[in-house]
């Protein structure tokens, strides 16, 4: 009987099979997209300006101008010529530093913020000239919104601030829980604004108020937790974010560079 052998394959270094041909044009395509890659990587040009979170100023200016307009339209001081002296500090604490807390956003790319706090600070602007005009002697006292009497107009600034900030709201829900709460509440608190400015009821009137101050103090916490995060480089104060780590106190909440945007090194948001 005749043995019929294999032909013998011969053996690479290491008594390893060779690897197998490349296909033809492999190599040309991983050169051309290595060219590709260092021509792209020899041109891009990233110029990094450190920027501060914009929201931790919208966020303290949003809690105190809460706090003033709120803790008075629930009654817990003051009259009918409160608004007159409270304006200055409206106008300014509230509006001025909010509205450009709201512009400084867009350095930061962050969207929900540059709406929100371009908003609401031009929403303040706004309340603080209408007493102002009132102070004045522009406008007849008469015409000034009271707690307990109807204004269908001012009624409906309420109106449009109650349904922006629900959508911001919801919008804020992909990014950490304690300003979707600030949101939420402030939306509600509106609402109630609004319905009570419609119908002239004081009760409506009052829980806006109250709600007014519940969310000033969930955006003073939220603040608080930012700017405690920058400083100390770690999360001190839970805020509720989705990131694994993000919400651990004494953690390090890093997230990766925006590759995909081709924009090496820069982070969009805050």
């Amino acid at each position: 009987m005749t043995e019929r052998r294999q032909p013998a394959t011969p053996m690479g270094a290491g008594g390893r099979e060779p690897a197998a041909p490349m296909a033809p044009g492999g190599t040309e395509h991983l050169e051309r997209a290595g060219e590709e890659h260092a021509l792209w990587e020899g041109r891009t040009r990233v110029f990094l300006q450190p920027v501060a979170a914009p929201s931790i100023l919208g966020l303290f200016g949003l809690a105190g101008a809460l706090m003033m307009v709120g803790a008075w339209q629930a009654g817990w001081y003051g009259n009918a010529a409160t608004p007159l002296v409270v304006f200055p500090f409206v106008l300014t604490f509230g509006g001025l530093a909010q509205f450009l807390s709201g512009m400084w956003s867009y350095r930061a790319r962050d969207g929900l913020a540059t709406a929100m706090h371009g908003m609401w600070g031009a929403f303040w602007l706004a309340w603080g000239l209408l007493f102002l005009v009132a102070a004045l002697g522009a406008l007849p006292l008469t015409q000034i919104p009271l707690i307990g009497a109807a204004s269908s107009s001012f009624a409906f600034w309420f109106v449009v601030l109650t349904v922006i900030t629900a959508l911001g709201a919801v919008a804020a829900l992909g990014q950490n829980l304690g300003l979707a709460a600030t949101l939420a509440v402030l939306a509600v608190a509106s609402g109630f604004t609004a319905a009570g400015f419609f119908a002239g009821a004081t009760w409506a009137q009052r829980i806006g108020g109250w709600l007014f101050v519940i969310s000033s103090v969930i955006a003073l916490y939220t603040a608080a937790a930012m700017m405690f995060e920058n400083s100390f480089g770690r999360t001190v104060l839970p805020l509720g974010r989705h990131r694994a780590a993000a919400h651990v106190p004494g953690s390090r909440d890093y997230r990766p560079l925006e590759y995909r945007y081709g924009q090496p090194g820069v982070k969009i948001g805050q």
